[in-house]
């Protein structure tokens, strides 16, 4: 079966985000945050990716036969390839396009090299009033048994060569002094931020405002800091530490424990990549080397500066004309905007399009929840919980208030889990029942489930939230999602019997609308696939449209070719990961392939089966990917009111027919038909949702 690998199509997916920095159509600081998300992200793919790459590669021979992929060595080999491939074109974004253009705009972002006699003499004044004592210098000799780098730092490396005649210390050796390796690490985070604005400046391309990398102000203060020496050669490196944590492999013993030991060792893991400057002189790689145990297979040549992620804190000096205009967040249109909200649940369903929509709609209503004497029990999922969590205080409200507020916690999403073992630990000390799963399984469902008894008949009633998106109110600005609000009677009963896995450990059964991982998700998506499959064999119209994140599991790839093979009409609208390959004569004719990246993270999962009256459409949480559909519990969940259903293909159709942001398979831009007019998804959906809510508005009035 032909499909493209798993990590190759992951960087696919990153050179899309490459492809927006070099969009001239994106405003210039939103180049620069594209720049900045393109570095985050590699970093993390050689954080997991290739770490996990290496660890194979590193497996006896035989056990490496025994792998269901191919052959990792020469895998991690493309992968490297492409890597710096992809590299070099950001390299020459950054430098040939992105720089030239700021400063056309008049945004200059200096070298130290670069500075005039005025603007050093103030660097020099800033290094020593701001930046000096922040630093931590540390000597390469012999008295040095171990280095130490953190993972995700930058540090400056300095060459010293030439001392000045009388400045030997007493005690050394002539020789040792001559040549000196120092490294400190950059004060980023102490400082309060990677970048410095120079004074004055008028902002246009004769005048304007200057910036320095924190880095270059440290080089301009470095003679001083080593004045023995008449030549101080400064260059930056950084490393990257493998950080799977592996939990999933461990079958046994206190999970909570065996968390924070990871996140311990995630700091101390084995190195994945050391980024260094090309310039550094080879005697500073030798010491690094040396005194770290880093191989030469993990250094990896970048550029002169790193942690280019640093861009989402670049000055923007009020320049809103160098980004995207605003899109303030818009009413909803059935939802009340003052007043309880538990009522106009009970009246019908809701659905919510955040960022488009304000997402305080759900802490809103957890806030109501926790106040309301009705309310007896909430049970929420959270995955990803956010720093200073809107959603975690309201729980914490309802704990105080006597609620009995059950929180299932994912404490394995990667790179989130000390947000979410401090608030796990804060809503336990609270007396929420705090319920981690299993090791061998993560919840990524979206949940929420409140219990409310009704004056009016004495009897409990319960309202949901379902969503495609984390209960996470800085990432619902960011992140394009679908949410329902429901009281559907058997609807939220299946909604009860998930948390009640969770707490008994019972299955859920008979389950009529929910599908549910690791349970009932994959076969009832089969099942799908197959009746489309039977239709188009008997002549009869039959499609699938499907949005995720990702698409790399063999089973649903496998079934989806036969129905392609059958007749059935799919279409893939895949953000990330995709391993199935469309148009492939004999194989997958009837599939086509396109991604849409723009202003929004693309995180909603849409699974659209059938025609007409007879269209199923699904929200979901899981991607169809291995880990979503056996090793997670996902949930998706139809939308059955028929005005919801055609709101969301609308809004699906719009992203269907996206020629300005859309890519294929092959990376290439979806261009608009002769005649045909432009149509860039996310603007319409936003001015969608605008009419609809004054629509809304104006009938209601």
């Amino acid at each position: 079966m032909k499909t493209l690998p798993r990590d190759l199509s992951w960087l696919r997916f990153n050179a899309r985000v490459l492809q927006e920095a070099q969009c001239p159509e994106v405003p210039l600081l939103e180049r620069l945050k594209f720049l900045a998300i393109f570095s985050a992200n590699l970093d993390e793919f050689f954080k997991v990716r290739v770490a996990t790459l290496r660890r194979l590669v590193k497996l006896k021979k035989k056990t490496r036969a025994q792998l269901p992929h191919e052959r990792p060595k020469r895998l991690l080999a493309e992968v490297l390839a492409e890597v710096h491939r992809q590299q070099e074109l950001f390299g020459h974004t950054y430098r040939q396009e992105v720089l030239p253009a700021l400063q056309a705009a008049g945004i200059c972002l200096l070298s130290a090299e670069q500075l005039t006699d005025d603007q050093r003499e103030w660097a020099q004044h800033y290094f020593e009033q701001n930046v000096r004592d922040l630093l931590s210098p540390v000597v390469l000799d012999d008295t040095l048994h171990q280095l130490f780098l953190k993972d995700q730092a930058v540090y400056l490396t300095f060459w010293l060569t030439q001392p000045v005649a009388g400045s030997r210390p007493k005690g050394t050796k002539k020789k040792a002094h001559a040549e000196r390796v120092v490294i400190m690490e950059l004060p980023t985070k102490r400082h309060g931020g990677r970048f410095v604005a120079l004074p004055g400046g008028a902002g246009t391309p004769d005048d304007p405002h200057c910036v320095l990398f924190l880095d270059d102000v440290v080089r301009v203060g470095a003679p001083g800091m080593f004045a023995g020496y008449s030549e101080v050669t400064v260059n930056a490196i950084k490393l990257s530490r493998d950080a799977e944590l592996d939990i999933e492999e461990e079958v046994s013993g206190d999970l909570l424990a065996k968390i924070r030991s990871s996140l311990a060792k995630r700091a101390t893991g084995y190195p994945a990549r050391l980024l260094f400057d090309p310039a550094t002189p080879p005697e500073v790689l030798r010491a690094i080397k040396h005194k770290t145990g880093i191989a030469d297979e993990e250094l990896v040549e970048g550029s002169r500066y790193h942690n280019f992620r640093d861009f989402f804190g670049f000055p923007t000096f009020g320049r809103t004309d160098l980004l995207n205009p605003a899109w303030p967040e818009l009413p909803h249109p059935t939802l009340p905007r003052t007043g309880p909200l538990l009522p106009a649940l009970a009246r019908r369903d809701h659905l919510l399009h955040p960022p488009y929509q304000s997402f305080d709609a759900v802490p809103r209503l957890l806030r109501e929840a926790a106040l309301d004497p009705a309310v007896s029990a909430i049970s929420i999922t959270l995955y990803r919980v956010a720093p200073k969590s809107a959603v975690a205080k309201a729980l914490l409200k309802a704990v105080k208030n006597g609620k009995q507020v059950t929180v299932v916690v994912e404490l394995k999403a990667r790179f989130d889990e000390e947000s979410n073992l401090y608030w796990s630990e804060k809503l336990q000390r609270a007396g929420a029942h705090v319920i981690f799963t299993p090791p061998e399984l993560k919840c990524h469902a979206k949940l929420l489930l409140i219990t409310r008894r009704e004056a009016a008949t004495g009897q409990p009633s319960r309202y949901a939230y379902l969503s495609t998106g984390n209960f996470n109110e800085a990432t619902a600005g960011l992140y394009a999602d679908h949410g329902l609000f429901t009281a559907h009677p058997e609807i939220v009963a299946e909604v009860d019997q998930v948390f009640r896995y969770f707490i008994t450990g019972e299955e859920p059964v008979g389950l009529q609308h929910l599908l549910v991982a690791p349970f009932t998700l994959r076969t009832q998506l089969l099942g799908l696939i197959t009746a489309e499959a039977a239709r188009a064999k008997k002549g009869k119209p039959a499609s699938i449209i499907l949005k995720v994140n990702s698409l790399e599991d063999p089973s649903m790839i496998a079934a989806l070719y036969a129905a392609s093979q059958a007749g059935v009409h799919i279409e893939l609208l895949i953000r990330g990961i995709g391993c199935l390959v469309p148009a492939e004569p004999g194989l997958s004719e009837t599939i086509s392939q396109r991604g849409l990246l723009d202003r929004y993270l693309e995180h909603a999962r849409i699974y659209v089966f059938g025609h007409g009256d007879a269209e199923k459409v699904y929200l979901s949480s899981a991607d169809w990917m291995g880990r979503n559909l056996d090793r997670r519990v996902e949930v998706a969940f139809p939308i059955l009111d028929a005005a919801m259903r055609a709101e969301i293909r609308h809004l699906l159709d719009l992203e269907r027919a996206d020629n300005v942001k859309a890519r294929d398979f092959d990376n290439n831009y979806v261009q608009p038909a002769p005649g045909e007019p432009r149509v860039r998804a996310q603007e319409a959906e936003y001015q969608y949702l605008k009419k609809l809510a004054g629509r809304k508005r104006i009938a209601k009035t």
